[in-house]
């Protein structure tokens, strides 16, 4: 990536904006996040899961309160999301791949069905 690109990144924000769903694509969503997404999802009649409880040997936890992923689950997940973003910047950052990337970013959102990315309230 050359200058002129990130001064393009700078001040443009729906490139910003393609590129933060390009990466969230490339290293988020196909990550082992995906293994543990397969699962099966409970049905709630009440809709909002309130009336779903995992039984376990200890007694009943109601959904809200059931951790989704276990420590070695969550260690296994950020190895991958570090190891995909690393990858990712090595690219973007390349000789040749980065510019490339950019350039084709102003033509194309790389998924243009999601929602466009937001500023976290603070």
């Amino acid at each position: 990536m050359r200058g002129e690109q990130l001064t393009l990144l700078r001040n443009d924000e729906i490139l910003r904006k393609r590129l933060a769903k390009a990466m969230a694509l490339e290293c988020f969503r196909n990550t082992k996040l995906e293994d543990f997404h397969a699962g099966t999802t409970p049905s709630s009649e009440m809709g909002d899961y309130s009336d779903v409880k995992v039984v376990s040997p200890n007694g009943e936890i109601p959904w809200a309160k059931v951790s989704r992923l276990n420590d070695e689950e969550m260690k296994a997940l950020m190895i991958d999301v570090v190891n995909r973003s690393y990858a990712f910047l090595s690219f973007l950052f390349g000789k040749h791949s980065g510019g490339e990337f950019i350039e084709l970013l102003k033509q194309h959102d790389p998924v243009p069905k999601w929602d466009d990315p937001e500023m976290p309230a603070e």
